[in-house]
Order: C-alpha cells, then structure tokens, then sequence
C-alpha cells in the first residue's frame, strides 16, 4: 500500500511538473504570450529546470528544446526513483522507455485536458483572459477534425471526437507500453 501512495504522489507531482514544461513548449510554439495568468504560473514553476537547460541546448526557431528535454527528465527521473523502490530487479534499459511513454501519457492527457476546459468555457461564454489563451491551445488541436467533419445541425462535435481520438491513444499508449515491458 506504501509503495501505492507514493507511486501516486510521484505521477501527480513529476506529472504536473511534466505537463508544465510541455505547456511552455507549446505557448511558445504558439506564440502566446506569457504577459497572462496562465504563462506566469507556467514559467514560476518550470523556470528552475529549463533555464538551466537553456544554457546548454538553446531555443532553435519556435521550439524550446529544453522545456522537451526538461519534461523527459522528469519522467526518467520518477521512472528511476520508482525501480530504486522496487530493488531494482528489473532492467534499467527499460527506463527510457518508460519515460518516453510517461511524456507521451502527459501530451495526451493535456490534449484532453485542454479540450476539455476549452469546451466548458465555451458553454459559459467566460470572456477572460484565460478563455482567449485556452481558446488559443485548443485551436490547432482541433482544426484537423474539423476539416474532416462538418458541423452536424449546427453544432460542432469536434471536441467530442477529438476526446474519443485522444481516449483510444492513451489505451494504445498503455498497450504498446505493457507489451513492450513483458
């Protein structure tokens, strides 16, 4: 049970942590500036792993290497931690893997994540400094879907799709994951 709470703290905080770095890759990517609540919040709390990154791989174009590096090393670093608590008896070659697969998770649970928020904002029509900032993440997510699919009595089920897209990644994810590790 131990080794549970502490396998769940580790995915909330390196998950959280992950997430962030992978959001300032994608502000910047983007080109949304960080002058709002979100961004701020963003660089607080990614500021004292990237930077120091930055001074070795620097920024090339729109994007941020260090923030995609940053995020693996977290993974890799909770991967790590958690097979010391298990007695290391299994491969350590695997922990990449295992933290690729965690940056992997993460993308796609702040997809979701992202639509979601973007959809219930549209429904309370909020006009608010974050609303224009989610509306700008969820844009290029959902473009793709809905140039395949055309607005059904007028309502766009884009959000919807794109939800049960990402849903069935993370189960490939996870899949592709287990069967690899066996």
């Amino acid at each position: 049970m131990l080794f549970q709470i502490i396998t769940f703290l580790l995915d909330v905080v390196v998950g959280l942590l992950t997430g962030l770095c992978l959001l300032r890759l994608y502000m910047q990517a983007q080109r949304i500036p960080f002058s709002n609540p979100v961004g701020r919040l963003v660089f607080a709390l990614t500021d004292w792993i990237v930077l120091p990154l930055r001074r070795i791989v620097p920024a090339s174009g729109r994007w941020d290497a260090s923030s995609a590096i940053a995020a693996f090393l977290l993974q890799q670093m909770q991967y790590l931690l958690l097979w010391l608590l298990m007695g290391a008896n299994t491969l350590v070659l695997w922990l990449p893997w295992l933290a690729l697969c965690g940056v992997v998770r993460v993308v796609l649970s702040g997809c979701v994540g992202i639509v979601l928020v973007y959809v219930i904002l549209s429904w309370v029509q909020a006009r608010s400094p974050l609303s224009a900032v989610i509306e700008r993440l969820a844009e290029p997510l959902l473009r793709p879907v809905r140039k395949v699919m055309p607005l059904i009595g007028g309502i766009d089920l884009s959000p919807l799709v794109l939800l049960v897209l990402l849903q069935i990644g993370l189960m490939v994810l996870a899949y592709v994951q287990a069967g690899v590790l066996r």
